[in-house]
């Protein structure tokens, strides 16, 4: 008697840590892992204690109701408790270049090479040029706002 509980008791622990890993923590191998690892050695036991036939029942009994349990947890939608239902939908600095507008003159803050930091407005933007390298403290307008990009040029005194 006290053999079969040692079996079922391995057999239930390892399809817990099966259904944990695949509906709960997926990805961390490791509970998995510990889950077949203790329903292979329950499964062996069986096989060395209770013989042959009663050993080759248990594994089918162990992989059926692996199957099972596996199917219902899938059914049941109890991973669903657990996933993300909302989606972010807004972009980086929506709106934020709201506030410029081409012709704008500000000055750079760091080099642009062809991209890096200007300041219009009292505020920082990331920028961009045509391809020209222009160094911090240029002064610089707005020739073009397209999405989030700014493209700029140097202006020319």
């Amino acid at each position: 008697m006290l053999m079969w509980i040692i079996i079922l008791s391995l057999l239930v622990i390892g399809l817990a840590l099966l259904i944990v890993e695949v509906i709960f923590i997926p990805g961390t191998t490791i509970v998995g892992l510990l889950g077949v690892g203790f329903s292979v050695v329950g499964v062996v036991v069986a096989y060395r204690n209770l013989g042959d036939e009663t050993g080759f029942y248990i594994l089918l009994g162990t992989l059926a109701a692996t199957g099972l349990g596996l199917y219902y947890s899938f059914r049941s939608g109890a991973w669903k408790r657990f996933a993300l239902k909302s989606s972010i939908t807004s972009k980086v600095n929506e709106g934020l270049l709201d506030v410029l507008s081409i012709g704008e003159e500000g000055i750079t803050v760091s080099s642009l090479r062809p991209s890096g930091k200007a300041e219009f407005q009292n505020k920082y933007f990331e920028v961009r040029t045509t391809g020209n390298f222009l160094n911090p403290q240029t002064k610089i307008k707005i020739i073009q706002i397209e999405g989030n990009q700014i493209v700029v040029e140097q202006i020319n005194n």
